[in-house]
């Protein structure tokens, strides 16, 4: 009688921590350290923001506590979510095994096949979540509410009335955003301006001396737009980060310490499951099951530029 191999795993504990947190991690925006990373969160974590007047004051020869404190919070809450799939192990498999022979361009593929596919499911899971982190709308199935839905809603955000960015505006529609950041917040080490794709390109583009910005017609020293090779780009001296997450003609200046990411990376309601449908109803199916908690916030909207 033939051997039956199963590759059923369970991964729920600590094994499912570290691939839990290999999928929510590798969206762009978590993987660049974009954001704070708040993990252990079951359910809620509140922010705590503190907000005084001017605290210096005439000196006297008593103690007068005359500054006003306040003390204000924001909730972070973290959703459950799950990915239930199920993948045909031949689709697969030509590829694993071709990889363990030393015929693949990845060096990374996992050596044992269980790792392999949810190595797959997760670049999906980190893809979904980068767009969530941004884009995302709590009442849309699979989402939660992203920074666009949370900063539109927060009346204490510094907005800015946006249009369609090109390369012959995008210096003028970026200066808006600059112009517009409190003089509090204006120097922070941690401030960026963060962009989608379509504005990345554009300033990229005008930079290159191809924008009507008084740019140069070659670019920066007379490359044109073969001068950018991946490096730091900034803006009036402020970091610019591209995050594929966020939509198209939107801009976010902020502290990337007061933008927030939770999930409970290393909780008990992770959980990671391969599941080999072969002894079970004879197929050649194998099902693959996560479980994971994620919720953004933000701390102090009027520390925030939105350009929508």
């Amino acid at each position: 009688m033939a051997t039956t191999t199963s590759i059923t795993t369970n991964y729920a504990g600590q094994f499912a921590s570290k691939y839990i947190s290999a999928a929510l991690l590798s969206a762009d925006t978590l993987d660049k350290g974009l954001v704070e990373i708040l993990p252990n969160v079951n359910f809620k974590t509140t922010l705590q923001k503190v907000n005084t007047d001017d605290i210096v004051k005439d000196a006297t020869c008593d103690f007068t506590p005359t500054s006003t404190l306040t003390l204000t919070e924001r909730v972070l809450t973290v959703e459950e979510f799950q990915v239930n799939l199920q993948l045909c192990r031949k689709d697969f498999l030509s590829t694993w095994q071709g990889a363990q022979m030393g015929y693949s361009v990845y060096d990374n593929l996992p050596a044992d096949f269980s790792d392999f596919l949810i190595a797959h499911v997760a670049g999906k899971v980190a893809q979904k979540i980068e767009t969530n982190i941004w884009q995302g709308v709590n009442a849309t199935a699979g989402e939660f509410d992203g920074f666009q839905a949370l900063l539109a809603a927060d009346g204490d955000v510094v907005d800015v009335v946006g249009t369609s960015v090109t390369a012959a505006n995008v210096i003028t529609e970026m200066g808006k955003v600059v112009d517009a950041i409190p003089a509090a917040l204006y120097g922070k080490e941690d401030l960026t301006i963060y962009v989608p794709q379509n504005v990345a390109k554009a300033y990229v583009r005008a930079l290159g001396g191809f924008g009507a910005s008084g740019l140069g017609a070659s670019g920066i020293e007379n490359k044109g737009t073969m001068w950018y090779g991946d490096q730091p780009l900034y803006f009036d001296g402020i970091r610019v980060a591209m995050v594929n997450g966020l939509a198209s003609n939107k801009m976010v200046a902020a502290q990337s310490s007061n933008l927030f990411f939770g999930s409970g990376l290393a909780s008990d309601r992770n959980e990671v499951k391969v599941l080999d449908m072969a002894d079970l109803d004879g197929s050649d199916n194998i099902r693959v099951v996560m479980r994971f908690t994620a919720g953004v916030q933000h701390g102090v909207g009027s520390d925030i530029v939105y350009y929508a």
